[in-house]
């Protein structure tokens, strides 16, 4: 650009097939929307990464020992990959995500089945949260956005994570049976039952944690992780 900035000053004449080929081009246009276009590259390219490191991240086997690992940067990629499921889209608004970390130490863990856990659980709450939306406006919906809560903090020698969201709820009936072998709340052909019945496995038999559901109808949904640091 500094280059045609020079060009311009020296040829201040320019003939009328270059005014043209000038005018065809549209320069001017150019000259505003180049460094837009480059940002907008780099941008989508910085988002390239994020999104690989996450996916190597949970697509990891841990097959071989524990490794020590930042939960917010595996909650914050297993959110970026399902960024697009938060989205808005033809029936509701976008989901909002809040997240409120704690200064938290790192646990030592395998960091892929953890992100599984958390895949699974958000997965759930942006489930649970389409089918609330079905049959109510845009309007009712940004009165009462649905939002999905994310808090971590340290207690009693454990990381706490806690994941709720603001959807319809289950009755006592559902909650007790969540962590169940095949046991789905799905239609025919969407829920496997395994996810759930996993990460109770992952959190409570190969990291020695705990994993709670609190939940009510119309109440919304929680889950809550304790981690050991070691």
């Amino acid at each position: 650009m500094g280059l045609l900035d020079r060009y311009e000053e020296e040829l201040s004449d320019p003939s009328d097939d270059l005014l043209e080929e000038l005018e065809a081009v549209d320069l001017k246009y150019i000259r505003q929307d180049f460094p837009q276009l480059i940002s907008a590259i780099r941008s989508s390219g910085d988002r390239i990464t994020s999104i690989s490191k996450s996916l190597r991240t949970f697509a990891r086997s841990d097959v071989d020992s524990k490794q020590v690992f930042d939960l917010h940067k595996g909650i914050d990629g297993t959110l970026l990959i399902l960024r697009h499921r938060l989205k808005a889209n033809d029936m509701r608004p976008a989901i909002a995500v809040e997240t409120h970390y704690d200064d938290i130490p790192e646990v030592t863990c395998f960091p892929g089945q953890l992100s599984q856990v958390f895949m699974n659980i958000l997965a759930n709450a942006i489930d649970a949260l389409d089918d609330a939306s079905r049959g109510k406006s845009f309007e009712d919906l940004k009165t009462k956005p649905n939002r999905i809560t994310i808090r971590t903090f340290f207690e009693q020698n454990q990381v706490q994570v806690a994941i709720a969201d603001n959807g319809p709820g289950m009755p006592e009936d559902v909650k007790k049976k969540i962590f169940s072998h095949l046991f789905t709340t799905k239609a025919v052909g969407k829920g496997t039952g395994l996810g759930l019945s996993i990460a109770r496995k992952i959190i409570v038999e190969v990291h020695k944690g705990t994993i709670d559901v609190r939940s009510g109808v119309g109440k919304g949904t929680q889950f809550l992780i304790a981690l050991p640091i070691g």
